[in-house]
């Protein structure tokens, strides 16, 4: 199986963090990580360029986790109501996905993208539910979504 090491420019679940040089498949590098601007070849001026600017990505990501550290402070309270429409027995026309959730928290001046928005399954039940929230790679906070009758 051929491989190829590449040097990772953004944080992927089941990956690796921005910064870190890992060993994927030469297919998986070649086709999804480079074209998609995730990750750069592992060569050795592309690794002394990273070593040049690791400082600056240190900072960088201290802003960024100090910022989601703040704003998961500002979200752990929140509740999110959602009005459906509901069946006979209880079962939504419809359901309530990440998406929802997503424009849900644009509409209170929170902007995250619903790819951060953790939910295993869209919700089909109305009731209470807790959603999680990736908004660091280390910060994750978890938000009450309530569910009723429309």
């Amino acid at each position: 199986m051929a491989t190829m090491e590449v040097l990772l420019i953004e944080d992927l679940d089941n990956l690796g963090g921005r910064g870190e040089i890992v060993r994927v498949k030469a297919g998986y590098g070649r086709n999804y990580l480079l074209p998609r601007k995730l990750a750069i070849e592992a060569t050795a001026a592309n690794r002394k360029m990273i070593e040049r600017q690791r400082a600056a990505l240190l900072k960088r990501e201290a802003v960024a986790k100090s910022t989601a550290e703040l704003q998961a402070e500002q979200l752990r309270n929140l509740v999110l109501n959602f009005e459906r429409k509901v069946g006979k027995h209880g079962i939504l026309y419809g359901s309530v996905t990440a998406l929802d959730v997503a424009e849900a928290l644009r509409e209170k001046g929170y902007e995250i993208d619903k790819r951060r928005v953790v939910l295993k399954e869209p919700i089909k039940t109305e009731g209470e539910f807790e959603v999680e929230i990736k908004l660091h790679r280390e910060v994750r906070v978890t938000i009450k979504v309530t569910v009723t009758k429309a």
